[in-house]
Parts: structure tokens; sequence; C-alpha cells
């Protein structure tokens, strides 16, 4: 049990807590501090040496270029081909879908462009917070870190959501038919979705058993998926009518950049692939 136990320096190394008197001095230098972090950067070597060895252990490399650019592909794939699709067309109807895709696909290539660049500047497992650190300092580092933590819970929710709805699909019922109805909730929230917490936790323990399983697993996957995408897109230029053209934009240059803003959100991969290189 001894093993087990921290001292009290252990627990609360820092200074501040040593004495009631190094608490209250450290309260009054609160606000000073507070500058400071906003104002604070970190530098490129804090990163990828200091920081790096704090945490103690290695992380083991086993997967490829390979595995990184289908996890990219995967990532796009899954949630812009299977969960965007319908929400983009209802912002920009006919042939608005083209060039929302347009939009979105080279600003999402102009981010790519700046995480390449700063992964290979800094090559650590911090990514975007790690790059904000060095860039523009600690306060807009956290607020990003905030931001990224957000972004990926919506987005697994959102593909892990679609997963019921195709399920339900497949058994000829309603996706609202699999999921719990709680009235004393808003209406916008009151649908719990049992099946995509399953669906979650299930891929969330594949990925812990093995990283280079699922790398497999996804690469696999994408290709057949990539594979059904191009069959699907050219049966459909075959039947495809230039009538069609006739009108790009129903909906404006606003429901363009709506539709693109949704779009965007398929991107999300390009941030786990370099912070996973």
């Amino acid at each position: 049990m001894a093993g087990c136990c921290s001292t009290k320096d252990e627990f609360l190394p820092d200074e501040s807590f040593q004495s009631w008197a190094n608490y209250v001095q450290a309260l009054r230098e609160t606000g000073m501090r507070l500058k400071d972090r906003i104002a604070a950067r970190s530098m490129d070597d804090t990163e990828i040496n200091e920081v790096r060895a704090r945490s103690g252990h290695e992380m083991k490399r086993n997967l490829s270029w390979w595995d990184l650019i289908w996890f990219g592909i995967g990532a796009v794939i899954g949630a812009g081909i299977f969960v965007l699709t319908g929400e983009e067309a209802r912002n920009a109807a006919g042939p608005a879908v083209i060039l929302s895709f347009v939009v979105s696909g080279v600003s999402s290539m102009l981010s790519v462009f700046c995480y390449t660049e700063f992964a290979v500047e800094i090559p650590v497992a911090g990514g975007s917070f790690a790059y904000l650190r060095v860039e523009l300092g600690d306060f807009v580092a956290f607020i990003a870190a905030g931001n990224i933590l957000l972004e990926y819970v919506v987005s697994c929710a959102a593909v892990a959501r679609s997963w019921t709805s195709y399920f339900a699909t497949l058994l000829n019922h309603q996706p609202d038919d699999f999921r719990i109805h709680i009235a004393s909730l808003s209406p916008d929230y009151s649908r719990l979705d049992p099946i995509a917490v399953a669906v979650i936790v299930a891929i969330c323990l594949a990925a812990v058993f093995s990283t280079k399983a699922t790398s497999r697993f996804n690469y696999v996957s994408s290709i057949i998926h990539l594979a059904i995408i191009v069959f699907i897109v050219a049966a459909g230029l075959s039947r495809a009518s230039l009538k069609n053209l006739s009108d790009f934009m129903p909906f404006g240059a606003r429901g363009l950049f709506s539709a693109s803003a949704v779009l965007f959100f398929a991107y999300v991969g390009f941030d786990a692939v370099s912070t996973m290189a």
C-alpha cells in the first residue's frame, strides 16, 4: 500500500501550495499570472522536447503513411458522403451542390497546407493545440482546444446517429422507431439514440484493442466505399441531363456558402491525421 500513497509534496508540488502564506500570495498574483498566460507563447524546443519528455514513455509507431492517408479519406467519406449530403442538399439544391463541394474543398485544401506545414515543423502529438501555443500563445490554444474537443464529439455523434438511420432503413423502419423519446427534454434533443451509443462504444473498444487492426479495417472498408461511389458517379453521369444545369444557385450566394460551411464539417479528418502523424 505504501507504493499507492502520495505525500503532500508529490500531490501538490507547486510552491504555491507549500504554505498558507504562499497560497495567499499566489491569489494576489492571479491577475498578473493570467495576463502573462494570455500573452505567453511556447517555444518549438519546449513542445518538441520538454513537453514530450513529461509523458515518460514513447508511443509505439505502428502506422504508416498508407494508414494515415486512408484514415483521412475514411473520415471524409463517412461524414461527407454518408452523413452530410442530405443536410447540404437542403441548403443548396440542384447544381449548387457541386459548387458547394468546390468551395468547401478549396478552403479545406488551404487548411490542409497549413496543417502540413505545422506538422513538419512541430512533429508532436499535441496537434493544433501545440501549433497554436507556439504561434499565437497559450490563451488562443486553450480556446482552440475546447473547440477541437467539441468538434470531435459532434462529428462522432453525427456519424454514429446516422448509423441508426441506415439501420432503420435496412429494416424498413423510421429512425425514430429505434430512439427513445423523452418528452421532458427540448424537442430538438428529446430523441435519445442507444444504437449510436453502442456503435461509439464498440468502435472505441476496437481502437483501444489494436490501432493497427482498426486501421486495416478502415482502409479496406474505405476502398470498398470509394469503389461504390465511383460506380454510382459513373452510372449517374450516363443518365445525366444538361437541362439540370439551368439554375446553379437557386438560393443565391447565401445558400451556397451555408452548404459549404456544412460540408467543411466533413474535413475534420486532417486534424486527426496531423495529430496521428
